[in-house]
């Protein structure tokens, strides 16, 4: 799979020490950080936080990378594993439930929104890694192999653990389904 010129060429400037060429890369790539953090953390400031950091150890680490491609697998790694770092200190904090907290606005669109909420909220509920997971397949896309080397777990870790979050998010809209 080849790279577009553009993106090479940006990759290129940036690694040569072109400012100009590192905001286009951040640009570039700045919607894919945030959704996912935004969707792992569920908090639009912890996931603005969250891409503030990547991108700077993007800048760190520049040089350390091989091509644009390289740049949007590193990314999406870092990314995921500052999220379940993220994760795992907010448990040790308090923190208000979900419920609790404002609502989100949400842009219309063509798809049943009670059923968009309701997943998102199941979906949220999930343990860390299962909801990355899900995130990373449903969000991002990306094949049960690219989840495993982003994610640096075996692929039938993935899959596994993909099976029994769909699992769970099944039998939880199941119970949400027959309260109603």
């Amino acid at each position: 799979m080849t790279e577009p010129l553009q993106c090479r060429d940006t990759f290129s400037l940036a690694l040569g020490g072109d400012r100009t060429a590192f905001a286009e890369l951040v640009r570039q790539h700045q919607a894919m950080v945030f959704s996912i953090g935004f969707h792992s953390l569920r908090n639009s400031a912890l996931a603005e936080e969250l891409a503030q950091e990547v991108f700077l150890d993007l800048y760190i680490h520049l040089r350390e990378l091989q091509s644009a491609a390289h740049v949007e697998f590193w990314l999406r790694k870092v990314t995921g594993r500052r999220c379940i770092d993220y994760a795992r200190r907010r448990k040790r904090q308090l923190s208000v439930a979900l419920e609790e907290g404002p609502e989100l606005a949400t842009l219309p669109s063509h798809r049943d929104p009670f059923l968009s909420e309701t997943l998102r909220k199941l979906t949220a509920s999930l343990p860390e890694r299962a909801r990355m997971v899900v995130v990373l397949r449903y969000q991002e896309d990306l094949a049960p192999a690219q989840i495993a080397e982003t994610l640096n777990i075996p692929l039938n870790s993935v899959k596994s653990c993909l099976h029994r979050a769909l699992a769970m998010l099944r039998e939880k809209l199941e119970r949400t389904k027959v309260e109603k």
